[in-house]
């Protein structure tokens, strides 16, 4: 069978075109060969690449194209940001749970106290030792004895409905029972937390989705990668849903056991 030539291989012979375009000729030279050495592949019975082909003819005409180094960089970055902000959303529902008091002293209720301290705000764990010497009481010892007054309103204004017993040394608190309906109000809270926590989930898992999408767009990613990639990242997303609601089921008992 009969070897039949491109036209762009003709194109690259002619002298007309050598003579007056002698930079589009070294391009059309280079892609004659490139489709000479294509049909010799195949004629041997090896699978040529067009795409490396149109790639390299990119190259030679000074339009860079993203490697496949590149590509994989940017898609591991959308992964690793994803799964960060991810991470993020869990410790901030943690946190968010671990303010609400549950009828048993927790040093971790006082977390979000902010201290107005020589004129700054500061978390109070950071001016203070926090203990728990029982389960009904907790233990705040600042190390700047001029900071109790702050701390003592900063505790007054917050929402955690405890009155704080100052002693001109430390500040006590005792940790009230909570009653069943105030359990249950507080079940509500939490349940509400944790579902703002999946919406931040599902909305990292979108804006993902669409940089993965924007590669698209930018011929650097196919249709199929695209799929596959975003089914990978449902998994993440399933995860982390699952680590969410784990948190809050945990949190709940707490809070209804009686």
């Amino acid at each position: 069978m009969a070897t039949t030539f491109s036209p762009i291989f003709y194109a690259s012979i002619a002298p007309k075109t050598r003579t007056s375009f002698p930079g589009l000729q070294n391009a059309l030279s280079w892609s004659a060969s490139a489709n000479y050495a294509k049909l010799r592949m195949a004629a041997a019975g090896v699978s040529a690449k067009p795409l490396f082909i149109k790639h390299a003819v990119k190259e030679r005409l000074g339009v860079r194209c993203a490697t496949l180094e590149e590509i994989e960089a940017e898609k591991s970055m959308i992964e690793e940001d994803a799964r960060e902000r991810m991470e993020k959303t869990i410790e901030n529902v943690r946190s968010s749970f671990n303010s609400i008091r549950t009828g048993r002293a927790n040093p971790a209720i006082l977390d979000k106290i902010e201290v107005e301290y020589y004129g700054t705000p500061v978390v109070l764990k950071s001016i203070a030792q926090i203990s728990t010497p029982d389960a009904s009481s907790i233990l705040v010892q600042p190390y700047d004895k001029s900071s109790l007054k702050s701390i003592e309103k900063a505790i007054i204004d917050s929402d955690l409905g405890m009155t704080p017993n100052n002693d001109g040394d430390v500040i006590r608190l005792s940790i009230p029972q909570l009653t069943s309906d105030r359990r249950k109000e507080l079940s509500k809270v939490v349940a509400k937390q944790a579902e703002e926590g999946k919406v931040a989930i599902r909305s990292i898992r979108r804006d993902a989705i669409k940089s993965y999408e924007k590669l698209e767009k930018e011929k650097k990613l196919s249709e199929d990668n695209v799929k596959d990639l975003s089914a990978d990242l449902q998994k993440v997303t399933d995860e982390y849903m699952k680590k969410i609601e784990s948190i809050f089921k945990q949190k709940e008992k707490e809070l209804l056991k009686v």
